[in-house]
């Protein structure tokens, strides 16, 4: 089998492997569009939206007695109170205090975990329990991308919207429904028991549910016939796409695994198949070095769940850079003439800007994009994502703190330097630059009010 680590040493360098790679954009594996994007698209809104992500996560299942000492020392949160009917985001990062990735950990039992999300941490952890002293089982179920007929052992469903608590309410038999941020809990529909998470995927009220993939057509039926009543719609891949960028969730960094003789176990473990051998990095922001795309907690905020009571994998490295300068997460809306100037150079001779896809207008796994103001590198932009909430394009990007002001005026360059690389999704192209003004998070002042205090 072919590692990671043979696929850059072939290519000579872990940057050019990812600017180069044969990989487009993630696609979600569920029907693109059950209506249409604009209706899906402000079905979150004004009434609800039903969205089936049972297929393009990864699922990792730990259990035994090292459960929590394996999270523990790979991760920068807190695990000494953690247990059943608990969740909460993790983030994971290397030696170096940067960011390997963020997923979310359900919590069965003391001893027993699911961690649910892109592959990123479910292989980084896997790993470790691996290869490590760890008294701990895990099992892997990868997303649908690995592999097409795997059916997966849990269904996984959101409805959120402002009508979303009135549908909940309506199926659920069981007791009453956990709405706290980030808490779990029980409710019955059709019969079944269902698992719930309330963490406000768009910014507004609802929550995520699972269970067995053998329960999934009953509980969906029953969703479907209450939903109906309350003007909730089915939302497919594509108005899915926009939820993070509404939301300000940064979606895809680029795991900090690719150099450093630390991490070369681990690219020797990881294979041409696994979600990091099959990566691709594209945009504007396109640097030598690897080590230039790694993010940090502080770049993303996620220096909230950063508890330094306990000993973890790069500890030392984010202590000693806390009290620095870091980039703050901002979202980028994009000035819509400028927009439209992409689109009419499509029908104009001479070479075209890049092709911006609606709604997703990535082109690779790992969107980077430059920020810039008056010329000078600024910050990075993320997924442009079309809102039809906001009637605007709209990406989570980090940019220095003094341009991080709301309404602060900045340029992102958009389409690769040279004509583009050797990714397949990529056309020649000439660069364009767009004018941007930097906003708050989540981008829906409403939403800004009450996300995280859902209760």
């Amino acid at each position: 089998m072919i590692t990671l680590q043979h696929m850059i040493d072939e290519a000579g360098s872990a940057a050019r492997l990812l600017q180069n790679a044969q990989t487009g954009a993630f696609e979600f594996p569920v029907q693109s569009m059950w209506s249409n994007l604009i209706d899906e698209s402000e079905a979150w809104r004004k009434s609800a939206i039903l969205f089936d992500q049972s297929f393009h996560m990864t699922e990792l299942r730990i259990t035994g007695p090292d459960t929590r000492r394996l999270l523990s020392d790979f991760s920068v949160n807190n695990f000494s109170k953690f247990g059943a009917n608990k969740a909460k985001q993790i983030v994971c990062c290397n030696k170096d205090g940067y960011l390997i990735s963020d997923a979310i950990i359900f919590g069965y039992a003391e001893d027993d975990v699911l961690v649910v999300g892109r592959p990123v941490v479910p292989n980084w952890l896997q790993f470790n329990a691996e290869t490590g002293d760890y008294d701990v089982e895990v099992h892997i179920d990868h997303l649908r991308a690995y592999d097409p007929n795997n059916l997966r052992p849990h269904y996984r469903f959101e409805v959120q919207g402002p009508n979303a608590m009135d549908i909940l309410n309506e199926v659920n038999e069981g007791g009453e429904l956990s709405t706290r941020f980030f808490s779990m809990g029980d409710m019955v529909i059709a019969g079944c028991k269902v698992k719930t998470l309330c963490h406000a995927m768009g910014g507004v009220a609802g929550l995520e549910m699972w269970g067995p993939f053998e329960d999934k057509a009953k509980v969906e039926a029953r969703l479907l016939e209450v939903g109906e009543k309350h003007g909730m719609l089915r939302g497919g891949s594509r108005s899915y796409s926009a939820t993070a960028g509404e939301s300000g969730w940064f979606a895809a960094p680029l795991p900090a695994i690719y150099e450093g003789e630390d991490m070369r176990p681990y690219r020797e473990w990881l294979t041409a198949a696994h979600f990091e051998g099959f990566s691709s990095v594209g945009g504007s922001f396109m640097p030598e070095e690897v080590s230039d795309y790694y993010l940090t907690p502080f770049d993303l905020e996620y220096d909230r769940v950063i508890h330094w009571d306990h000993d973890f994998l790069g500890r030392d490295a984010l202590l000693a850079m806390k009290d620095k300068k870091h980039r703050k997460k901002v979202i980028l809306v994009w000035n819509g003439d400028d927009v439209t100037e992409v689109y009419r150079g499509l029908f104009q001779p001479g070479q075209m800007p890049m092709w911006m896809d609606m709604p997703s207008a990535d082109y690779a796994i790992h969107p980077y994009d430059r920020i810039e103001k008056d010329g000078k590198l600024v910050g990075i932009s993320g997924y442009p994502l079309y809102s039809a909430n906001e009637r605007a394009y709209l990406s989570v990007s980090m940019v220095d703190p003094e341009f991080a002001e709301p309404g602060t005026q900045l340029e992102l360059v958009w389409g690769e330097p040279n004509g583009g690389t050797a990714k397949p999704s990529v056309h020649e192209h000439r660069q364009v630059t767009i004018r941007c003004e930097a906003q708050s998070w989540p981008i829906h002042e409403a939403a800004r009010r009450t996300y995280r205090s859902q209760s």
